[in-house]
């Protein structure tokens, strides 16, 4: 396998977004085989189980952009101690109807940022729980519960000295995880 495709979600719909900012950072701490698309996520409709056999463009879109991906990456605030709504209809959108889900078998890697000391632990726990009910194989260490502070991003977006050895040695690691998975 040349190419290493990875379905980005990011967890934040805002444009100035510090966790879709540390997805694109972190994505130029991978090796070049591994190219990174993010998923959009925002304009997908609130699910409800009655459209399950006539789902929107949208939703057929998103599922579509999860299965072309050998794996995920989640990059997700955390909001009221869990993940945010619009991940959570992310995920149930494209795991229904039920056995039929996009998500089955795909290895993934989770992180977040957040202006606190305990970055987005609880929703990255939150997170792992509902993954793992949709058989989503997830990194388990390191774990990375990121404060992001001022000069943690270089001028061009890249991640700054005072973090780049723990994410890189955190990509490190996800990308194996990922051909191990994947037998890249």
């Amino acid at each position: 396998m040349s190419q290493v495709s990875i379905a980005v979600v990011v967890g934040s719909l805002r444009r100035d977004s510090i966790n879709r900012k540390l997805a694109k950072g972190i994505e130029k701490l991978a090796p070049p085989d591994f190219t990174f698309k993010h998923i959009e996520i925002g304009d997908l409709p609130l699910y409800n189980q009655d459209d399950d056999a006539h789902q929107a463009p949208s939703v057929q879109r998103l599922k579509a952009d999860i299965k072309a991906a050998h794996g995920l990456l989640f990059v997700t605030p955390e909001y009221n101690r869990s993940i945010p709504g619009v991940l959570k209809n992310a995920l149930d959108h494209a795991s229904r109807p039920y056995g039929q889900s996009a998500w089955s078998g795909k290895p993934a890697g989770i992180l977040g940022g957040a202006g606190g000391a305990l970055g987005t632990a609880l929703a990255q726990q939150h997170l792992r729980n509902v993954l793992a009910y949709l058989d989503v194989p997830t990194m388990g260490q390191p774990e990375a519960f990121i404060q992001i502070k001022d000069g943690f991003f270089e001028a061009d977006g890249s991640i700054g000295q005072g973090s780049r050895q723990f994410l890189q040695t955190w990509m490190d690691r996800y990308v194996a995880f990922i051909r191990h998975h994947v037998k890249a």
